[in-house]
This record gives C-alpha cells, structure tokens and sequence, in this order.
C-alpha cells in the first residue's frame, strides 16, 4: 500500500527498506579521510558527517568556510579540542609578544606614540636606549658564547660582570640618543636649539631619577652619569643635525664593557662597532617620524 505524499511517508519507507538497500557512497570528504586511513570512518569521521548536508540535492550544500576547516581537521585526524587549543595558545603568544615588544621599545611605525612634548620625548629616549642596550650587549654574548651560552648564568661572577655592563651601556645609549634628539630639534626649528637643548636636558635628568642608583650597577655607574650629564652641558646642538655624528658613546662602552677578554676583543672589535652602529638606523627612523619639533618646544616653553 502506497503512502500518500506529504504525509512523510517516503522518510519512514526509506526507513523499512534501509535494510534491504546498499549503503549510499560516503560524501567526498568523509571518502577522502577513509582513503587515507585505508580503514573504516572512526568516530571521529562519523562526527564530522554533522557538519556535512543532511540530504543529497543536485546541487551540494557544502558546509562554511569555518566549519569546513573543522571537518577538514576531523578528517585528518584532528580533534577540535586540539585546534581550539592551538588557536588560543596563539592568541596568548601574540599578546604576549605585544606586551614585550611595549616593554623594549620595538613596536611597529602603525602604533607608535607620538613625540610631541618632554614626558613623550623621555619615554622614547628611555625605552629605545633600554633597547639597543640590551639587544646589542646580550646579542653579542650569545653570539660569542655560541650553545654554551646559557652555562654564562651560572657564573655568579660573570653575571656581576654582566649586569656593570648592561648599566653602562644604557647610560651610553641613553647619551648618543639625548645628544641625537637635541641635534634633530636645533635642525628642524634652527631658532629653538637654546630650548631644545634644555628639554633634552630636562628629559634626561627626568629618566635618571626615576631609575635611581641601581644595586647592582656597579662602582662606576655614578661617573658614567656624570659623563652623560657633562656631554649634555657642553653639547653643540647646531652642529649635530640628523645623522650619525651623536653615536659615538655606545659603541665604545660595548667594546669597552663587555665582560670578554682583550684578546677576543680584539679580533671582534670592529664587528662590534658596526653591530652598534646598525642597531640606531632604526632608532633614528622612528624619532624622524614621530617627532613634532613644534610641539615639544611650545609646549617647553
């Protein structure tokens, strides 16, 4: 007896003859993930099939693009737990690059601060010289030290060594850098480099109290600041202008510094300087542009 039409009768004959019927062919994607497995779909595969249409038409009803990445994973042999906890390892990994790189002074051109009065001006002379102090000191350790290294750490007196070091450089960096930012404000307001000195001044004396003496800075810390604050007093402003004719401390106190024996020194001495060097080309881009020579004297004034 026929069932009339409409009634969902088709659904429930399909039902009473689906023992009597062969089995409909796999979609092509559950078919692909059996092919590569050479074995029957697992229960992996068979969850997948809910993502997939719930009826074949002539034209296919494919799944979207999200979900088709997940029936993709499936089928490989992907669970989803494993995807959603990749994707949110990502997420924390890039937010923590996000957070170090506004530590170091290294985010990119899109998202830098402007520079347009004192504070701006210190923040940016303290984070960059931070930087370049850093990446340049402990990048050359671990290029001379090569896979040993970390074994560096374990040598309570190297590490002495290491951190007197650090300290010096940052007060080198932060004199080249100072003695830049006064040279590009005297070059960009030729009639303000009386009072661009003096917020360079200002800016510099601001980062140093606010990072004290250091405990473990070492002896000679007070005469490096010393010969930082001197530099400034005595600096030609005009005759800087905008080029490398201010970076002339960093690179010496790395030679200098470095806990390294004379004699590798020098043999590296020249590649060490040039490291330096290279490091500021940056540095001086992002001051460039982000600087408002304008602004920073008005606002001084």
């Amino acid at each position: 007896m026929r069932t009339p039409r409409g009634s969902g009768g088709p659904r429930r004959a399909a039902a009473g003859e689906r023992g009597s019927r062969d089995p409909e062919p796999p979609p092509p994607a559950l078919r692909q993930g059996m092919d590569l497995h050479e074995t029957k779909p697992s229960a992996r595969f068979i969850g997948a099939a809910i993502f997939l249409p719930a009826r074949r038409r002539s034209v296919p009803e494919w799944p979207s693009p999200r979900r088709g990445r997940i029936l993709y994973s499936v089928c490989m042999g992907e669970s989803i737990g494993t995807r959603l906890r990749a994707r949110s390892a990502g997420r924390r990994l890039r937010r923590g690059a996000s957070v170090l790189a506004e530590y170091l002074g290294a985010r990119r051109a899109g998202r830098k601060r402007a520079v347009a009065d004192a504070a701006s001006l210190a923040r940016f002379l303290d984070t960059r010289a931070s930087h370049v102090a850093q990446t340049t000191l402990y990048g050359y350790l671990r290029t001379r030290a090569g896979a040993r290294y970390p074994e560096l750490f374990e040598n309570d007196a190297f590490v002495v060594s290491i951190n007197h070091a650090k300290w010096q450089m940052w007060l080198a960096c932060l004199s080249d850098l100072a003695a830049y930012a006064g040279g590009l404000l005297a070059h960009r307001s030729p009639g303000g480099a009386a009072a661009g000195g003096a917020v360079v001044r200002r800016s510099v004396d601001a980062i140093l109290e606010g990072a004290g003496r250091p405990d473990d800075a070492g002896p000679r810390f007070d005469e490096g600041v010393e010969a930082l604050r001197e530099r400034l007093g005595r600096c030609d402003w005009s005759a800087l202008g905008d080029g490398e004719a201010a970076f002339t401390a960093s690179p010496e106190a790395l030679v200098r510094h470095a806990p390294i024996i004379p004699e590798l020194m020098a043999l590296d001495e020249e590649i060490v300087r040039n490291s330096v060097r290279f490091r500021w080309r940056e540095v001086r881009r992002d001051l460039r542009a982000a600087l408002d020579a304008d602004a920073v004297l008005e606002r001084a004034g």
